[in-house]
């Protein structure tokens, strides 16, 4: 079973509410997927259309929630973490 850390801001993200209800839902789908199976789980279903980031964010990974919105993460595997670094509109600015 694989654990997941979200960062401050995406806590923040979700009780300004600034996320659409939809995303909200997909997003929980989204971990609920990655608890059970991990990062490959993800990459088995094409419509998240999970793929690596390259630039300034190297080593992250992102997930599409819909055509706008992301969830941009990143893996470490020697413990088991998934952890969540934005859920945003598609905007790969790094703040």
């Amino acid at each position: 079973m694989w654990r997941i850390e979200e960062h401050r801001s995406v806590d923040k993200e979700f009780s300004a509410r600034r996320v659409p209800v939809e995303i909200l839902k997909r997003y929980e789908k989204w971990k609920d997927i990655v608890m059970l199976s991990g990062p490959q789980g993800l990459r088995s279903i094409k419509g998240f259309r999970d793929e690596a980031l390259s630039g300034g964010w190297q080593g992250y990974r992102s997930s599409r929630l819909n055509e706008q919105w992301r969830v941009i993460y990143e893996v470490v595997a020697q413990d088991i973490l998934v952890r969540v670094e934005r859920v945003a509109p598609h905007d790969y600015r790094r703040t």
